[in-house]
């Protein structure tokens, strides 16, 4: 704490001025108790800081002196900034008789403005400190000093009765002046006990009158001679104008004095004079022609320059103790390549010593080359132990100024002292400021003798230096060619030439031109000619001699050759001599022929030429003139024709074209009148309207299709109508019998889509009220029919995006189909994914980066797939259940997955967890789910481990309460076709069909037992299509509409006349994992059962997740 109020101090005060009131001010110390050189140095350190002085900016430290110097040197002190130290003093007697005031800005050990410490050497020390005009301080106990300040110990000799019981000595002459103690009533300080010989309230240690200017110490601030309480400001009030002006008689802060002008080397703010800059300030150094310096601090405008901070300063630019305090390896890269440091360097032992405490070697030579490009030291140069192998300090050769604001001990600038140096090699140093300059004890540092220190110090600190006990010259001086001294060996340290300098040596001659003594590079043209001048100046035309040609007094590297001047192209050749010289003919146009010596060659022609050229430009312009005029009727005539062409037409063609490739979407849309369409019960509602179940009765036709109809809302917005169609555009595109289709759609005043209606309900629903009665062949016969869906929508490139268990509807036990397009998304034929924008999503179904970014692609379906098929190994239990929709992405990204159901094996929860990886790309694709699934549901019980499975796999589960619900309407149900069915034709080409299905539309539902399992009773065991326990069905296959693609199916006999059986109705091929279906069964349209329609690549808003699908339970 105490070093760093010094720090601070010092950075206030520091440098020896002159004050206003014509007191002798000088630096004052920071020493406390050390001894910064030998005993000899310290006395003459102390004799060249306070000879002269009277006002000490600092701290007065007396210590280390011993016999009897001449101490006179400190009588004239009058006031001290800071503290007063005595210590370590064995002379019988410290003069400060004229000391009025010690100020105690900085007080010793944090406490003692006055302190006398450890004055006996041998039973001799200190026994008069003569302090009498001393207003009063504080002393520490001293059991040599006979005489205590203001009581007497009474361990010595009296006061003299003068003086009463406050004296310095033992004489009249050492009593203690009193300013306080005797005066009048009233009086905070006077001369005397009468009431007119008060001070004046801005006094602080006596006065000689009754005015603030005739105090011997001012309290506050000094201005020429009068003291106050504050400096002029720059500012001042006019009450006539009622605005601020400048005050003319404006003046700084410095110390406690008011000065016009900052003494040299400080640094001028508004207000005050410093030698730091304030943060968001920066230093300004302007150099006036006569060489005089103006030093102030600026505001930076933003941010201010960043500046090399060295030690004793933090990286904010503030003075203080902590931190490093010398250079070592650890901080020495903080300098590289700096110019100017703001703060101090420092070199000791340790610095080239192994730190103990990081293992890290000391600084190395390479590392000592980062100063290079020093140039400027705001602070001091300190060192003390520098690398035997050097024999110089050229690592500083263009340190050029050092201002010593900051200084070592408070004392000096630049000191180099008990090195093994030749020289200093500082060859460009022109000026150290601030504190004194220490050369000692280097026992082989020769030239020091011969520097002009005088010039190098500023005029106002005098010879301030201490060189001593350095090497003899010994025949070590400087170079001939040297003048005013040298910093070393050889002609590139002299501090001046006698004769020329050429960069940073001396020359004796040179063959450059000369300013003064400093030798300039001649124009590079010149040729250079050695032993005299190859110019006179810094351009072209001062050359001696040209290197490559003359033009006049110019050296040039060619002759001009077609160069403008004055508006006309110049041509000159070059002679034998270099010189060049005009050519004979000047072109005025651009000239393509030369001659050998590169002037133009005159091909001017004769006067026939010129006629015919004038007659042929007359024709040529006449022509031009025709064909413009042709040229404006053809397109008048053009602009009429299109314009009577665009009103003929009923539209323009767009143009530009920009084809796609992509293939037309050829699906077909049925438009269905509203009077084809009953309306019989409603099944549930949503976002955008209300299904119904219902009725289609086609138009002039005798039968009745069981349908589901949504019925879009009234006052809907024509957003929802929008994207109603959208979904109507997505289901009419599809063509996979494990994907639901739009029959058709009726464009009333509220849109309505029509579908097949699927009499068992969604999936989730079917296995909540039978979960006691599915075995492992349906639930994997689901999985399998589920991936083949998703892999014809990939396929399609359309993706679901809200694919789950609710989403899947049952058409029979044996036959799930994927619906609800709400949310899919088609992607062009260039996109891999979409991003989606915000609305309610399906959180506990969605992969991670469709949580997270809204992006969606076929490997995001995918995860859906997997928690799809995890709802169904749980019979419909809800996935995360116990975690709020918002912490998903949390416990996702922790690693956290749903559990494996009680009836899966490793085998199929591996899929699902394979299916839930965070990378996408990690994740299968649906044809190999299709492989994986239809494998296992070749052997159902060996991966899906169900009690009494054997016996739930001979028949199919019990009815669904929404199929019994369907049932209780009664309109005629028995009556009613299927819409599959009503879509395939009658053949009559002579198939061998039972007659109960050629010979008319077949009932959808012919019995109440077979409802409750299929609409085509499954193949009992051990039945087949050879042994006549099964009766002859006919297969699906895809019926072609007129566009070439298809959208219906129709009854058609296999191929070689052997009828199949069918593993439910719309079955498009014959499942692998159909139950007690032979493994020979194979499909009929293609490898997932479809064919891939060639179009689905037009893109398609997103829909917003707000309705249920069509057949969804109401209340749900």
């Amino acid at each position: 704490m105490e070093a760093a109020r010094s720090l601070l101090f010092v950075g206030a005060v520091l440098l020896g001025v002159t004050g206003a009131l014509g007191r002798e001010v000088c630096l004052g110390t920071d020493m406390k108790l050390a001894l910064p050189s030998s005993l000899e140095n310290h006395y003459e350190t102390l004799r060249l800081l306070y000879t002269g002085c009277q006002v000490v900016h600092g701290n007065l430290e007396i210590t280390h002196l011993h016999g009897n110097p001449d101490l006179s040197f400190l009588q004239g002190i009058v006031e001290v900034q800071g503290y007063v130290l005595v210590a370590h003093v064995s002379v019988s007697l410290v003069p400060l008789d004229n000391l009025r005031i010690i100020r105690g800005s900085q007080l010793y050990n944090s406490s003692y403005a006055l302190a006398v410490l450890d004055n006996t050497v041998a039973n001799q020390g200190l026994r008069t400190l003569r302090l009498r005009k001393l207003t009063g301080q504080i002393i520490e106990q001293q059991t040599i000093l006979i005489y205590h300040c203001w009581v007497s110990s009474g361990a010595g000799p009296n006061c003299a009765s003068e003086c009463g019981k406050s004296c310095w000595g033992e004489t009249a002459q050492d009593c203690q002046t009193r300013t306080r103690i005797d005066c009048a009533s009233g009086c905070q300080r006077c001369k005397g006990p009468l009431p007119n010989d008060c001070c004046h309230m801005q006094c602080a240690a006596g006065c000689t009158g009754p005015k603030d200017s005739d105090c011997l110490v001012c309290r506050h601030f000094n201005n020429s001679g009068v003291c106050i309480r504050d400096c002029p400001p720059p500012t001042i009030y006019d009450p006539v104008t009622f605005q601020t002006k400048p005050n003319p008689n404006k003046k700084f802060t410095f110390g406690a004095t008011c000065v016009k002008t900052c003494p040299y080397n400080y640094l001028a703010m508004e207000v005050a004079c410093t030698l730091v800059c304030p943060r968001a300030n920066q230093e300004v150094i302007i150099t006036h022609p006569d060489g005089l310096e103006t030093q102030k601090c600026e505001t930076c405008h933003g941010d201010c320059p960043k500046v090399c901070y060295g030690l004793g300063m933090d990286n904010l630019g503030v003075m203080g103790s902590q931190g490093a305090t010398m250079v070592t390896s650890s901080n020495v890269e903080q300098f590289n390549k700096c110019k100017k440091i703001f703060g101090s360097l420092a070199f000791h032992p340790q610095s080239f010593a192994r730190d103990p405490v990081t293992n890290k070697s000391g600084l190395t030579l390479e590392q000592l080359s980062a100063f290079k490009k020093l140039e400027e030291i705001t602070g001091y140069l300190y060192i003390d132990a520098w690398p035997e192998e050097w024999t110089d300090l050229s690592v500083f050769e263009n340190l050029r100024v050092i201002r010593g604001r900051m200084l070592y001990k408070g004392v000096f600038s630049l000191a180099v002292q008990n090195l093994h140096i030749r020289s200093l090699g500082l060859r460009s140093l022109r000026s150290v400021s601030g504190g004194l300059v220490l050369m000692y004890n280097n026992s082989q540092l020769c030239y020091t003798s011969s520097l002009p220190w005088n010039t190098l110090l500023h005029p106002t600190q005098g010879p301030h230096r201490i060189v001593r006990q350095n090497q003899d010259p010994q025949g070590q001086v400087c170079h001939p060619l040297c003048e005013g001294g040298c910093w070393g060996p050889g002609p590139s340290q002299c501090v001046s030439c006698k004769t020329f300098r050429r960069g940073t040596e001396c020359v004796e001659s040179v063959r450059e031109y000369t300013d003064g003594s400093e030798c300039n590079a001649c124009h590079p043209e010149c040729r250079p000619i050695n032993g005299s001048a190859s110019c006179q100046g810094p351009g072209a035309d001062n050359c001696t001699e040209c290197l490559n040609f003359q033009d006049g007094e110019f050296c040039v590297a060619s002759c001009p050759s077609g160069v403008k001047e004055d508006q006309q192209a110049v041509w000159k050749y070059s002679n034998a001599t270099g010189h060049c010289l005009p050519c004979n003919t000047n072109c005025t146009l651009p000239c393509t022929f030369l001659d050998e010596k590169g002037c133009p060659i005159d091909n001017r022609a004769g006067p026939g030429t010129t006629i015919a050229a004038a007659v042929g430009g007359v024709v040529l312009f006449f022509i031009l003139l025709a064909l413009l005029v042709f040229y404006l009727r053809r397109q008048n005539k053009l602009k009429r024709k299109e314009t009577l062409r665009r009103i003929l037409q009923e539209h323009e063609l767009v143009e530009p074209l920009t084809p796609s490739g992509a293939s037309p979407n050829q699906a077909q849309m049925r438009i269905l009148k509203e009077t084809e369409l009953k309306k019989l019960r409603v099944l549930g509602a949503g976002a955008f309207g209300t299904v119904y179940k219902g009725v289609w009765a086609p138009e002039g036709e005798s039968v009745k299709i069981p349908v589901a109809i949504k019925v879009l809302r009234e006052n809907t917005s024509p957003k929802a109508n929008k994207e109603i169609l959208d979904e109507a555009y997505v289901m009419a595109g599809v063509a996979s019998p494990y994907v639901c289709r739009l029959l058709g759609i009726c464009l009333t005043s509220t849109v309505q889509l029509v579908t097949q209606l699927m009499p068992y309900g969604c999936l989730l629903d079917y296995v909540r009220e039978n979960k006691d009665r599915i075995g492992s062949q349906f639930l994997l016969n689901w999985c399998v029919q589920i991936a083949k869906g998703m892999s014809y929508l990939e396929e399609v490139r359309l993706v679901h995006r809200d694919l789950a268990a609710r989403n899947v509807l049952v058409k029979n036990p044996n036959h799930v189909k994927i619906t609800d397009f709400g949310l899919a998304r088609l992607l062009d034929i260039d996109e891999t994914e979409y991003h989606a924008d915000g609305g309610k999503v399906p959180i506990k179904w969605m992969a991670l980066e469709s949580i997270l970014h809204r992006k969606f692609t076929h490997q995001s379906d995918v995860w859906s797939y997997g928690v799809t098929v995890w709802e169904l190994m749980t019979y419909g239990s809800k996935p995360y259940d116990t975690i709020p929709a918002r912490e998903i992405p949390d416990v996702l990204e922790g690693g956290e997955r749903l559990p494996q159901p009680l009836i899966c094996t490793i085998e199929v929860y591996m899929i699902m967890v394979k299916c839930w990886m965070i990378d996408p790309e990690s994740r299968p694709k649906f044809k190999d789910l299709i492989i994986e699934f239809s494998a296992m549901a070749r052997d159902p019980p060996r991966y899906v481990v169900i009690q009494n499975d054997e016996d739930m796999s001979k028949c199919s589960p019990v009815d669904s309460r929404f199929y019994r619900m369907l049932l209780e309407e009664g309109d005629n149900v028995g009556e009613m076709m299927d819409a599959e069915e009503y879509l395939v034709p009658h053949r009559d080409q002579g198939l061998d069909v039972e007659p109960s299905i050629a010979g008319g539309p077949r009932s959808m539902y012919s019995s109440l037992s077979t409802l409750g399992r299929s609409q085509y009773p499954t193949l009992p065991l051990g039945a087949s299509t050879s042994n006549g326990l099964w009766p002859q069905y006919p297969t699906l296959a895809r019926s072609p509409s007129a566009g070439g693609q298809s959208d219906s199916v129709f009854l058609d006999g296999p191929p070689d006349d052997h009828s199949l059986p069918p593993a439910s109705p719309g079955r498009y091929c014959e499942d692998p994992t159909n139950p007690n279906g032979s493994q020979g069964d194979l499909e009929t349209d293609g490898p997932n059962g479809f064919l891939h329609p060639h179009h689905l690549h037009h893109s398609l808003p997103r829909r917003s997740h707000g309705h249920n699908h069509n057949h969804t339970l109401p209340g749900e």
